[in-house]
């Protein structure tokens, strides 16, 4: 693609976004929360991107893609970087499960989901997490159990982003629990809207409902539900947890978040506090690791886009970006001072900052705990020794995990 194709594609995408798009306007929503736009909305908004040509700008033609290059896609991304786009329910579905069929996927999965979730047809989300098998995610007890041609799936999820306006959702189970627990597992397409399927929202301390505990009571999937191959869905979840790491880390934030030093070196400007030379101190350095996180998750976009997988460096992106959050709550703090432990203020800017620190910590949860990014860091991008893995050929119905515990004792 020659560099006047890539400027043309850029002014195009320019004057689609200027003429579409609404522009960010203050904070982002800091309640952890979609976008407060409707679902309807949504779609119909993701339809139209897709229609322009800006949706799966990199995914295969035949898959419904626009078979481009990292190019248009780098050039895209940089011109709606200032614009809210209202797809938030999407992210999901076009970072993890998308790529995740798109790499691992049959020729009949890819034809059948994929085109619809790029035109907004679909919504999709993941459903990995369980109440005993958060961080060791291969320790799961939700069952898949063979019926005829097809499967059985009973059990638990919880912390599911999207899960109450989901279509579909790629959902791990185990298959074989005489097998070791990463060996006995397999990865489904499963209908959100099947028979058996219950979703429960789960409220956390900003007070709202971004998460959902899901329920499976004897939900029947088809055969060809199946991700990859059976009892070998760990390379599949391998493959899903890389998206998702990439995808939180290398999110670009945007300069009006309630959190970034755009909008903290305002909000000290209006309370009085610019003249600290403290607290200058405290938001120059946060410029810097601000500057510093967002050019890192460039090169790891900038890599994906091109084809260059980035690994488990993704975990270094996924782990900046937690600990440049719980930086950023800090300085919000100085910057709001004493009175942020028990503040009661009607200044919107200041709700808005203390709810985004009270939403903070989530994110050194979310995809992966710090210290799991840390091992993963260690032991597959600075080579160190691997921890003692005591339990990794037992057979998975001999270990005391989960709710085996219980049933052991």
């Amino acid at each position: 693609m020659s560099e006047q194709s890539v400027a043309e594609f850029r002014n195009r995408a320019r004057a689609w976004l200027a003429a579409n798009a609404p522009r960010r306007a203050g904070g982002d929503d800091a309640s952890g929360e979609p976008a407060t736009t409707g679902i309807a909305e949504q779609r119909a908004f993701q339809a139209r991107l897709y229609d322009a040509g800006f949706a799966g700008i990199t995914w295969p033609t035949e898959y419904g893609g626009q078979g481009l290059t990292n190019a248009e896609q780098i050039a895209f991304s940089q011109e709606a970087r200032d614009y809210a786009l209202p797809v938030s329910a999407f992210t999901i579905g076009l970072g993890m499960p998308g790529p995740t069929i798109l790499e691992c996927g049959s020729e009949q999965q890819k034809k059948r989901y994929l085109p619809k979730l790029l035109r907004g047809e679909e919504i999709w989300c993941q459903l990995f997490s369980e109440p005993s098998a958060g961080s060791d995610v291969a320790s799961l007890t939700t069952t898949a159990v063979r019926d005829g041609d097809g499967w059985v799936l009973s059990g638990q999820k919880v912390w599911t982003s999207g899960a109450q306006y989901s279509d579909f959702g790629a959902v791990i189970a185990r298959t074989d629990p005489t097998a070791a627990k990463h060996n006995g597992i397999t990865m489904f397409i499963l209908d959100m809207h099947s028979p058996g399927v219950t979703v429960r929202p789960l409220k956390v301390a900003t007070g709202a409902t971004p998460f959902n505990e899901v329920f499976f009571d004897q939900v029947r999937l088809p055969a060809d539900a199946v991700i990859g191959e059976v009892n070998k869905g760990w390379s599949a979840a391998v493959v899903m947890l890389r998206n998702e790491r990439v995808t939180i880390g290398t999110m670009a934030a945007p300069r009006t978040s309630p959190l970034s030093f755009d909008s903290l070196r305002g909000l000290a400007a209006k309370l009085g506090r610019d003249g600290d030379p403290a607290l200058g101190r405290e938001l120059a350095e946060l410029y810097a690791r601000e500057r510093a996180a967002r050019l890192f998750g460039q090169v790891l976009r900038e890599e994906a886009m091109a084809g260059r997988d980035p690994g488990p460096r993704g975990s270094v992106a996924k782990l900046a970006g937690a600990e440049l959050g719980m930086f950023a709550a800090g300085v919000a703090g100085d910057v709001l001072g004493a009175g942020v432990a028990g503040f009661d203020s009607d200044d919107e800017d200041v709700r808005t900052v203390v709810t985004a620190i009270i939403a903070v910590p989530g994110g050194s949860i979310a995809g992966g705990t710090n210290e799991i990014q840390r091992n993963i860091i260690g032991e597959r991008v600075l080579g160190l020794a691997k921890d003692p893995g005591v339990d990794r050929n037992t057979p998975f119905n001999q270990l005391r995990v989960g709710t085996q515990r219980s049933e052991k004792n």
